[in-house]
């Protein structure tokens, strides 16, 4: 293990193997730290914080500490936990959840830039990138492969699917569907079309993006309600997998889908 000699681990602190703390970071004493972990320069860590292995904390990132709910108890015991070889880049705040046991969660092979903020009960899956200066609102979840555009900013309680791309500047105020492309259209949140060119990079077969594009035109493009798109889609469209967890989630969504 490399320590910086200006840096502080507090007693009860567990750090792995081969872990690096650069100077003037300061470790907590309930804080967990992986295997080959690097803690840059100035990164504050404390709380009931659990880091995976092989992650990089950048210089001057937060994580933990007390949350910014006015709900917050003194007292009560919260979490942050973030997977493996994530990456926390510069000034990036992760908060503690609210309640007792909640967890604010980040998962494994995400990037979260420069200035993204991460409030009580975030929900982070795997591979999800949040571009400088993202602002995520309490219980927000972003589902596995999402990407959200740099300076965009959503409500609490909404959900952006799975392999979903935002534009940057976004307001999300609704749920984004899974598989889609969302961005601004005037002052309102739009879904602009299927992510081709992301599904393609992870190998998606061709006829799943073509299912897919067909439901965003049931439910997007040939002025139907939603209920009538939704039943174009079940019964119109092969079932792939894609196309059952699409019509699951505008079903499950509390918020409304955009």
């Amino acid at each position: 293990m490399k320590m910086h000699p200006t840096a502080i681990v507090e007693d009860g602190a567990t750090l792995g193997a081969d872990v690096e703390i650069g100077p003037y970071a300061h470790i907590g004493r309930f804080v967990k730290i992986g295997d080959g972990t690097v803690v840059k320069q100035g990164a504050i860590i404390d709380g009931h914080v659990t880091i995976g292995s092989r992650c990089q904390i950048f210089p001057y990132a937060l994580i933990g500490m007390k949350t910014q709910d006015l709900k917050y108890k003194e007292g009560s015991v919260s979490y942050v936990e973030i997977g493996d070889r994530t990456v926390i880049r510069e000034f990036a705040t992760v908060h503690l959840g609210t309640a007792d046991g909640e967890k604010t969660v980040i998962g494994s092979d995400c990037l979260f830039m420069c200035y993204c903020h991460a409030a009580h009960g975030v929900i982070l899956g795997d591979h999800v990138i949040c571009s400088n200066s993202v602002q995520l609102a309490g219980d927000v979840h972003l589902q596995d492969w999402a990407i959200v555009g740099g300076c965009a900013a959503s409500h609490q309680f909404c959900t952006v699917g799975c392999h979903a791309m935002v534009g940057g500047m976004t307001k999300i105020r609704q749920d984004v569907p899974p598989y889609m492309l969302c961005d601004m259209d005037g002052s309102a949140m739009k879904v602009i079309g299927v992510n081709a060119v992301g599904l393609g990079r992870r190998n998606f077969p061709r006829e799943v993006v073509q299912a897919l594009k067909e439901a965003h035109r049931f439910l997007y493009r040939d002025g139907l309600n939603r209920t009538q798109a939704l039943e174009r889609v079940e019964n119109d469209i092969e079932q792939f997998e894609e196309i059952k967890r699409l019509v699951a989630f505008y079903r499950n969504s509390t918020r409304g889908v955009a």
